[in-house]
């Protein structure tokens, strides 16, 4: 399965979800093949980091050539690609291949909008094949008494083309923590509640790796 992890603006966390999610199913044993389109290539930073840190599994991460590789992607188990939009035709492209497309959409009206127009977005590319576009909320509130997460995920279930996911991921510095080490949150302390939250999301995504 080809998922492309995206949106139309910058700071939703594609690139850290992306690397976590590389990690996960790697570690399920399954072939994983990562490919990063964003010109900042902080996936591919942070897998340096983690190969050089000699932490295991080495994640692999590709550049846009590897789109070319039509046979290598569909022998995969799962393909993971992270987009940016600075070029525009690239993130076409990806689009096109893509089996699912995964949306973190974090809580404001913002990127309500957004999210929205990403929609419209793919719609407009006339895409031949089934594609399933997938929602949740990353990046919430951790403070119960803030309602803006609750308020964007009401907002995101009543998006007309988008199947949204109860599962969610919040503002937690363990992401970002895990993430400069070069690690997966689970690998960093898979007791936090970042863990169990990330955890959660992927069996949703991935339910026959967890049964």
């Amino acid at each position: 399965m080809i998922t492309v992890i995206g949106s139309l603006k910058g700071g939703s966390g594609k690139s850290t979800l992306t690397f976590n999610l590389a990690v996960w199913l790697t570690m399920a044993e399954l072939d994983v093949e990562v490919i990063d389109l964003d010109p900042q290539a902080t996936l591919r930073d942070v897998a340096e980091v983690r190969e050089e840190e000699g932490y295991k599994p080495i994640i692999s991460v590709k550049g846009k050539k590897a789109l070319d590789k039509k046979e290598r992607l569909k022998k995969a188990d799962e393909v993971l690609i992270d987009i940016g939009t600075a070029d525009l035709e690239l993130m076409k492209r990806a689009l096109r291949i893509a089996d699912r497309i995964l949306v973190p959409v974090p809580p404001s009206q913002a990127d309500i909008w957004s999210t929205q127009r990403f929609i419209q977005f793919i719609e407009s590319l006339g895409i031949d094949h089934d594609i399933q576009i997938i929602g949740f909320i990353n990046r919430g509130d951790t403070h119960h008494a803030v309602r803006e997460t609750d308020e964007a995920a009401a907002a995101l279930v009543s998006l007309p083309g988008i199947k949204f996911v109860k599962p969610r991921l919040s503002q937690r510095t363990i992401f970002r923590r895990s993430f400069s080490e070069g690690l997966a949150v689970f690998e960093l302390n898979a007791r936090a509640k970042g863990s169990s939250e990330f955890n959660a999301l992927c069996a949703k995504l991935y339910p026959a790796q967890v049964r």
